[in-house]
């Protein structure tokens, strides 16, 4: 038999048994849940990732809902589980649902939640991070120091790119990739040309804005343009950032076609989905163009690298921290929480879950409504009014 996880239980004789499968940030999240008389068991095993084995064992024989974590197999095996054990609610600490059967989950009942709206700046700013550490080759120049390889000043030490005057180019400019691509066009004076199946009206509007501001005061406007294709902006593009979702079109958007229509000192980064980029062949581009430069935040195969990666002086790798930021971890923990309870509850559904201030907001009790349910409509769940 196997040997039981480790738990840490908060009021113990609560009416709602909610799991979490992990510790998260902060201590709102926990208040909440205990307020409304829900007890609280949070799963502290030193395991990195619960196997489906293990949450089965957590949902045990009466569980009301769980808050999970986007590296776990939420399939058919744990919904049907967490059906058995009376439960309805489960969410994922993450906006994106790949490791989620939405499916499986309709079939035995259960709302699924996840946590927009609160990761938008954060990850555009680790992605206008990785893109000017990449442009500046400041991780390859902190290794050197750190070996005590520096001897002087020299004319041709780390020399890099200038991002000023240079394009950004957006593929995926939704809330993220339009953050994004603001940051680096008024941060660094860099054009923009993006691709999206939608028109980006409002990141236009400030782009123009920003180009009248800086010709109205004697400098080079900035400008933008909206491409017919991908392809396009990989031409012309100097830095390009990833935005897309990932479904069957974008698996291995970039490959080793589109790597070689990119310019020879581009700079490429990723914090969307690790698929969305054929790993092998971003290895073999990087030897054979060493001017070429990555930033990854999110691989195809993680936790783990493909082969070569982690030898490449010119990729930056970092373990998927996009959303690494207090303000916006103790935000999903928070919403997290919300979906669960929301459900547990009989709340309806927020109408709008890429506004979810309200339920951020520690100085006010959050409304009574789940932040964000995926498949609501699907359950045929109400829509809050509020």
């Amino acid at each position: 038999m196997a040997k039981p996880l480790q738990i840490e239980v908060y009021n113990p004789n609560g009416k709602y048994r909610v799991v979490s499968t992990k510790p998260m940030p902060g201590t709102r999240w926990i208040n909440l849940l205990i307020e409304q008389d829900c007890r609280l068991e949070i799963c502290t095993q030193k395991k990195t990732i619960l196997s489906v084995e293990d949450i089965i064992s957590l949902i045990g024989n009466k569980c009301d809902g769980v808050i999970g974590q986007l590296t776990e197999d939420w399939g058919e095996t744990l919904f049907s589980a967490l059906s058995r054990a009376g439960g309805k609610a489960f969410s994922n600490m993450a906006v994106g649902y790949n490791n989620v059967d939405v499916n499986a989950a309709n079939k035995y009942g259960v709302a699924v939640g996840n946590t927009p709206g609160v990761l938008t700046e954060t990850t555009a700013e680790l992605a206008a991070s990785l893109s000017l550490s990449a442009a500046r080759r400041i991780v390859e120049a902190d290794e050197f120091m750190r070996a005590g390889l520096y001897d002087g000043w020299l004319p041709h030490l780390f020399v890099g790119n200038l991002l000023k005057g240079q394009t950004v180019g957006v593929i995926g400019a939704g809330r993220i990739g339009s953050a994004y691509a603001r940051m680096m066009v008024e941060g660094f004076k860099m054009n923009l040309i993006y691709y999206d199946l939608y028109q980006a009206t409002r990141l236009e509007k400030f782009v123009t804005a920003y180009g009248q501001f800086l010709k109205a005061n004697g400098d080079q406007p900035v400008t933008w343009k909206r491409a017919s294709s991908m392809e396009e902006v990989l031409r012309e593009a100097d830095v390009i950032s990833l935005h897309p979702i990932l479904d069957k079109t974008t698996y291995h958007l970039v490959n080793k076609e589109s790597l070689a229509m990119m310019k020879k000192e581009a700079i490429l980064v990723n914090c969307s989905r690790g698929p969305v980029v054929d790993e092998v062949a971003l290895v073999e581009h990087l030897k054979e163009n060493p001017m070429f430069r990555v930033g990854l935040d999110v691989f195809e195969d993680e936790p783990y690298m493909k082969p070569g990666l982690a030898d490449m002086k010119n990729a930056i790798v970092v373990p998927h921290i996009a959303s690494a930021s207090k303000w916006t971890r103790e935000g999903m923990a928070t919403l997290a929480a919300l979906n669960v309870l929301g459900k547990i509850k009989g709340y309806p559904v927020w109408s709008d879950p890429n506004r979810v201030e309200p339920f951020l907001d520690e100085n006010s009790r959050p409304p009574a409504a789940c932040p964000s349910i995926v498949n609501s409509k699907s359950l045929g769940l109400p829509v809050s009014k509020l």
